[in-house]
């Protein structure tokens, strides 16, 4: 990988945690029991699977108890969420990544441990959901796995609105990601977890490998060397 940890420590820095994106609603106590039982009724009998592409792989919020790898068709992984939160400022927009339509997306699906699927279910929807505007990104997706065509659980599929930036050029992507840090971490950091633990499946994303090269040629334009290239 030419993106190092080295590259990622020169992105971080201390960003206070301004709350959530104006405008978003809390879906609060109820609504988050709310939609963790009507995800849990879905599935009736049936064991939850749930599909990691990014952050889900590196940093579960759930307890698993088996894994396989998974190919999601007609998807594929782009850094298209616009943030001033998380992982931006309002000085500094950070993009994170969801599934957008088209391609394919290949990953690694996670059974969830069957004896508190419900609480499972809503510790993941406190992570990735919590607000009523991003209910919608939550779905149901077919996945091809070597045991054959599964069903599984993804968040951040087929994002729609105003926050979007699709089919951005990955050169102007790095250009975000070399710059935007939030009181979580940056960017740069995400997609630096993100191609480090997708390479320990085995999985080589095209694009995120390009563009962690990108990332890393950014990051040493506005900080000259890191410690790593400087030392060779």
């Amino acid at each position: 990988m030419a993106l190092t940890a080295d590259h990622v420590a020169l992105t971080l820095r201390d960003e206070p945690d301004l709350g959530p994106e104006p405008g978003w609603t809390p879906l609060g106590d109820d609504g988050i029991d709310e939609l963790a039982r009507h995800y849990h009724t879905d599935l009736g009998e049936a064991p939850l699977w749930v599909f990691a592409y990014g952050s889900l792989i590196w940093k579960p919020d759930f307890d698993a108890v088996e894994h396989v790898r998974a190919s999601a068709y007609g998807w594929h992984r782009s850094f298209c969420l616009k943030m001033h939160r998380w992982r931006g400022s309002p000085q500094q927009l950070g993009l994170m990544m969801a599934l957008e339509r088209g391609g394919r997306c290949d990953g690694v699906i996670y059974r969830v441990r069957e004896g508190d699927r419900l609480a499972q279910i809503r510790r993941m929807i406190v992570r990735e959901i919590r607000f009523r505007e991003n209910i919608g990104m939550v779905r149901w997706i077919p996945v091809h796995t070597p045991k054959g065509r599964m069903r599984a659980l993804v968040f951040w599929a087929g994002p729609t609105g105003p926050r979007i930036l699709s089919k951005l050029p990955l050169e102007q992507v790095a250009h975000v990601l070399a710059r935007a840090c939030g009181p979580v971490g940056s960017c740069a950091e995400y997609l630096f977890n993100t191609v480090l633990h997708l390479q320990e499946f085995g999985i080589h994303d095209r694009n995120l490998w390009r563009l962690q090269e990108l990332v890393a040629r950014e990051i040493e334009d506005i900080h000259g060397p890191c410690q790593d290239k400087a030392a060779e």
